[in-house]
């Protein structure tokens, strides 16, 4: 029997292991921005979405929904119980729900499937379902945990709320905590496509060797492996209770790999949920418009999702001072222990759209939202 654990709690030697799964996560990202820059990309006005030749990958036009259809989804965050996480839940659900009911909007419920194994301050203001972490000991593994949360909690997540839940919704939208909705965000999933969006740091092609152990030859070309994770991704639940496990298992497999686990690191759950995806046939539309990126993505233009895992640093002429510390910044990750304080500063002047926007957001949900520092 699976064991619950209580490794959410802020103890000294667990916001030590928090800091350092976050640096180990910043420096990975930064060396996978830095690898694009040294392919000779310019990263001024740089785009991720450029390594890629279409803007999107449309559905198929037998599987196209007349337009005043609507097929609600549900909205699934996972989550751990830490200060970290709990504030960018709050400003996540707050804008889900200004969102939610304005036109265009095809969101329907909204669960945060929080794998703590235990309940936290924040059920009555946010609809919880609590499922157990995975042990650190499961199938042989040791993982590290980054206060009460690993990566590949992710799909044992998924896989137990999916098994003891009642959704109402065909479809689920798998979200995460630093997902601001900054439109209405309607279904752009379809039949047996569901709809991702494409990483430019996930490139099955560039790493056929360790894939094939686990999604072999005759299962056809490696290229039928989306470029995508999990989140964003809009699927049919039938889909998603088939994929699931088989997600679970892969990224069991990955990590138990050491080439694997070496490679792919912290996007790894990523990976095997674009592989499991593709031993079930499933093809997903490819959405750019699903989400922008700052400070990478410099305007909102017709986007749905702010992701803000990014570090937005500046300084005082604008410009971009990235892997510096700016005159100006915001970065979620300085805000571990708790959450970020009111009316935060706005970026100086020549800062992109795409950030400006995500600070006035964020100090909307912090102004609104009830008991904003008690977390």
């Amino acid at each position: 029997m699976i064991g619950r654990n209580a490794m959410g709690r802020s103890s000294p030697l667990l916001l030590v292991l928090l800091a350092l799964g976050v640096f180990f996560a910043t420096y990975n990202l930064l060396t996978m921005v830095n690898n694009y820059r040294s392919a000779g990309k310019s990263l001024g006005g740089f785009s991720h979405h450029t390594l890629l030749s279409d803007p999107i990958v449309e559905m198929p036009k037998n599987v196209r929904r007349p337009k005043n259809s609507r097929s609600l989804f549900h909205v699934a965050l996972t989550a751990t119980d830490a200060p970290y996480s709990k504030w960018q839940c709050r400003i996540m659900y707050y804008w889900y729900k200004k969102q939610k009911d304005m036109q265009g909007s095809e969101m329907g419920g909204f669960t945060r499937i929080l794998h703590s194994g235990n309940p936290d301050n924040l059920m009555e203001e946010i609809p919880t379902v609590i499922v157990d972490p995975l042990p650190a000991d499961f199938v042989g593994l040791i993982v590290t945990s980054v206060q009460g949360y690993i990566v590949l909690n992710r799909p044992w997540a998924f896989v137990q709320w999916l098994e003891k839940a009642t959704i109402e919704e065909e479809y689920i939208l798998m979200a995460e905590p630093d997902h601001v909705f900054v439109r209405p965000l309607p279904n752009l999933a379809h039949g047996d496509y569901p709809a991702g969006f494409p990483f430019f740091y996930i490139t099955p092609a560039q790493h056929e060797k360790i894939l094939r152990k686990f999604y072999p030859e005759e299962n056809g070309p490696v290229t039928n492996i989306d470029p995508i994770g999990n989140s964003p991704v809009i699927i049919r639940k039938d889909l998603l209770e088939k994929i699931a496990p088989t997600w679970m298992n892969v990224s069991l497999r990955m990590k138990d790999d050491p080439e694997a686990d070496k490679v792919f690191g912290w996007v790894l759950e990523m990976y095997a949920y674009a592989v499991a995806s593709a031993l079930h046939g499933v093809q997903h539309i490819l959405r750019r418009d699903f989400m922008l990126q700052p400070p990478w993505d410099l305007d909102i233009g017709k986007k749905f999702i702010i992701h803000f895992t990014y570090g937005c640093d500046y300084n005082l002429k604008g410009e971009l001072t990235y892997g510096k510390i700016g005159e100006w910044r915001f970065d979620k990750r300085s805000y571990l222990r708790g959450p970020p304080p009111k009316n935060l500063s706005l970026p100086p002047p020549g800062v992109p759209e795409s950030v400006v926007t995500l600070v006035k957001m964020v100090n909307e949900a912090t102004a609104n939202i009830p008991n904003w520092e008690a977390q």
